[in-house]
């Protein structure tokens, strides 16, 4: 088992109401799982939960095993903006990580580069960030979240900010990433049809309760195609339920 939360309750101290009430869930080693449900509903919370940003008013989460206190390098999170370094150019905001956790010098060059290379921005890697458009920029911030090898990796909404043309192509290019590596990923996005690309099971939160609502399992072989009809099926589905759980 990778990832455990135990009876998860967050309350903030301005709201009455609990955002995250009674909230369990198990994730295994290598699975990638996406959280949906309408604004409210406390999907960021959760994530930062999980990297230990925020704690739990009541509940216990663990990463094999252990409690989850605070940040570690167990975990590695990727946000909507990609929080590169302008004065660095992309294979040293990629190595940027790795040096901070003292990884020698070379094994940072060899990763830096296997990662560029991963992700088709290997010829870009001594440009600066202001000369690459945002597409290539989360590109540069998923190599660097790769490079630190970390038990799980935490991605809060990371193409909502793009076009939808370059959204699709970073979905699919995560989609191919995860075949690879089956990295264990834990992914916050607004969009359903995100979600049943990418998933191996779908968590719907509710913005009424609180609560887990609904775990839906997407068993569709990859690489998934949007057009199939069992696909369409599953995003109406999933789609009908998040309409269903917001407040409004």
């Amino acid at each position: 088992m990778s990832l455990v939360l135990k009876g998860i309750h967050k309350q903030f101290d301005n709201n009455e109401d609990a955002t995250l009430n009674d909230i369990n869930l198990e994730i295994e080693t290598g699975e990638f799982v996406c959280i949906v449900g309408p604004s409210g509903c406390g999907k960021s919370t959760l994530l930062n939960l999980v990297a230990g940003l925020e704690t739990p008013t009541i509940g216990q989460i663990l990463l094999d095993g252990k409690p989850i206190t605070g940040p570690g390098s167990d975990r590695t999170v990727m946000f909507q903006e990609h929080g590169l370094f302008p004065w660095l150019n992309v294979i040293e905001n990629v190595k940027f990580g790795m040096k901070m956790s003292g990884v020698p010098k070379e094994e940072q060059e060899r990763k830096a580069l296997h990662y560029l290379e991963m992700v088709h921005l290997l010829d870009y890697k001594d440009y600066l960030i202001h000369q690459i458009s945002g597409g290539m920029r989360q590109r540069v911030a998923l190599a660097r979240a790769l490079t630190m090898d970390s038990k799980i990796l935490l991605m809060d909404e990371p193409f909502s900010a793009l076009d939808r043309q370059t959204s699709n192509q970073l979905r699919e290019e995560l989609q191919r990433i995860w075949m690879e590596t089956k990295r264990t990923i834990f992914f916050i996005t607004h969009s359903v049809e995100e979600a049943v690309y990418l998933a191996d099971r779908v968590v719907v939160l509710s913005a009424k309760t609180g609560k887990v609502a609904d775990i839906i399992p997407i068993p569709f072989d990859r690489p998934r195609q949007v057009y199939d009809p069992d696909f369409v099926e599953y995003r109406h589905r999933i789609l009908d339920e998040v309409r269903k759980e917001s407040t409004l």
